[in-house]
């Protein structure tokens, strides 16, 4: 496993990270289905003693997935291990059995005390934003909840995940206040709408997540027009079989390097993502040991050249897929 510094922090991550969202469940809220479909605790566990071993010292999760569930499972696998770096979220509300957002002071307080305890942990290493947007930020409220809980000891960082469709205004706006110390973003062979966010996060000093890395799974190469998801599965109304036909038949060109660096889809598309040193780490949803193991082996950079194809493939024909999966949401 290799490392990379997080910004100006002194958090060293590993270049893979667990993420967490996963080994929540199959939660609903009313009718929306929040979560990966239903997941076996034990399989989970397994995953995470995997992930260790390996030497995946990053792991990401969040108050809302599997309500709490998440956070509680990695709680009691991890604790308050000093050598492994936690990071959570804050801000989407289960709430009259409806989906909705919080980022109030007294709710940001609130959820973090409710975070601590359910992960075990003294202090959280990197607390975030989950998708707030700009009237937030402006707000202000969420902003001073952030610095009240790290002059408090309760977290050590904080920054921002970012909106999928639309991730520069909210970045910039924290860059030209120097608040925070960096942004979960997403960023993939797909969707590439994040890179000119790297530059500026790496000259201001702010570490780099990114999210999606594999597009819900759509980047693994593992689904086709006959592929179906559980109820209780999120991806059953984004990852339509159009989606699914469409992006395949977009990718075909850059599929074709996987013969020449001798890797599989998985370690393409993750290889791609590292290969821009802005990036702290990528959150490789983990569900077994095996894709434990999966997600960490194999990954090398990828040359100039290629990597300048896939970006102009980003502003061509992975322009429709793009608008089909917003379309979707």
């Amino acid at each position: 496993m290799q490392y990379r510094k997080f910004g100006n922090t002194d958090l060293l991550v590993s270049e893979i990270g667990f993420g967490a969202w996963a080994i929540g469940g199959g939660a609903m809220i009313g009718a929306t289905a929040i979560g990966w479909g239903e997941v076996d605790d034990e399989e989970s566990k397994k995953a995470v003693y995997r992930s260790l071993d390996i030497g995946i010292n990053f792991f990401d999760t969040a108050d809302i997935y599997g309500l709490g569930h998440s956070e509680e499972l990695l709680g009691s696998l991890i604790g308050n291990k000093k050598d492994i770096i936690i990071a959570t979220k804050a801000g989407n509300v289960s709430r009259d059995n409806l989906f909705t957002v919080d980022y109030s002071k007294e709710h940001i307080l609130k959820s973090c005390e409710a975070s601590l305890k359910r992960l075990k942990r003294e202090a959280i290493d990197y607390y975030q934003l989950h998708s707030a947007r700009m009237q937030h930020l402006q707000n202000g409220e969420c902003i001073e909840a952030m610095q009240l809980l790290q002059q408090q000891g309760k977290i050590r960082y904080w920054g921002l995940s970012i909106n999928s469709f639309d991730p520069l205004p909210e970045p910039s706006y924290l860059l030209q206040n120097n608040m925070g110390s960096g942004f979960q973003l997403v960023l993939n062979l797909l969707n590439q709408k994040a890179l000119p966010l790297l530059k500026p996060s790496e000259e201001r000093g702010f570490g780099i997540i990114v999210r999606m890395a594999l597009q819900f799974g759509l980047l693994t190469g593992k689904f086709d027009h006959q592929s179906s998801f559980a109820s209780n599965d999120h991806r059953k109304n984004r990852l339509t079989p159009e989606v699914i036909n469409t992006a395949n038949k977009a990718l075909s060109s850059v599929w074709n390097l996987c013969e020449k660096y001798k890797m599989n889809k998985i370690q393409l598309a993750l290889s791609y993502v590292l290969s821009y040193p802005q990036v702290s780490t990528i959150i490789a949803g983990i569900r077994t040991a095996e894709q434990a193991e999966a997600n960490t082996t194999g990954l090398r950079k990828l040359n100039e050249d290629d990597m300048k194809m896939i970006e102009q493939l980003g502003t061509t024909d992975f322009v429709p897929v793009m608008d089909m999966i917003k379309k979707q949401g």
